[in-house]
């Protein structure tokens, strides 16, 4: 009798641990799976430009607009034209005065809205000109985006005055140290 109960016990305790293994089979395979979709394929960029300038430093601008469902956030930009590219905004400071630093923690662009690059806004800061940014030049950059990935976009190079800023600090907002 006892080896008879113990038979019977072992087999609901196989059949009960099958029913448990095969329950998680069922929610695993019911989950949705990972998508192959990143940050840069929900992104789309307008209007990019930049201001030309003979050497130092200068600004891109544009509209990075999110399409996904989840807010987004630029890391980093960089292109060969420049030693170093920020993300900046231009802002006042504790005196009042208009000066330009670089955001900390990037540019995010919550879900369907776009984000204006412009001129004494937020920017890409392009700073040690590899050579002077003429008008009619086409410079390349690369966005990064907070999960790793990457876009690419090709920005014309304008002859501007419009916001008398000044990236060398000789008039109009100041360039903060950053």
């Amino acid at each position: 009798m006892t080896t008879r109960r113990t038979t019977t016990t072992l087999a609901l305790l196989l059949a009960a641990g099958s029913l448990g293994l095969a329950g998680c089979a069922t929610e695993e395979s019911a989950a949705p799976a990972a998508t192959d979709t990143t940050t840069a394929d929900d992104v789309s960029i307008d209007d990019a430009w930049v201001k030309a300038a003979d050497a130092g430093m200068t600004a891109g601008f544009g509209e990075i607009t999110n399409d996904g469902e989840v807010e987004i956030t630029v890391v980093a930009a960089t292109t060969d034209a420049a030693a170093r590219t920020e993300l900046h905004e231009t802002a006042a400071d504790a005196s009042g005065e208009m000066s330009m630093a670089e955001v900390e923690g990037g540019f995010v662009v919550p879900a369907g809205e776009t984000l204006v690059l412009e001129p004494g806004g937020h920017h890409l800061m392009l700073m040690d000109l590899a050579g002077p940014v003429r008008a009619g030049d086409e410079l390349t950059f690369t966005l990064t985006f907070g999960d790793g990935s990457t876009a690419e976009l090709t920005a014309p190079v304008k002859d501007f005055t419009g916001a008398e800023e000044s990236y060398d600090g000789e008039s109009g907002a100041e360039h903060g140290d950053s």
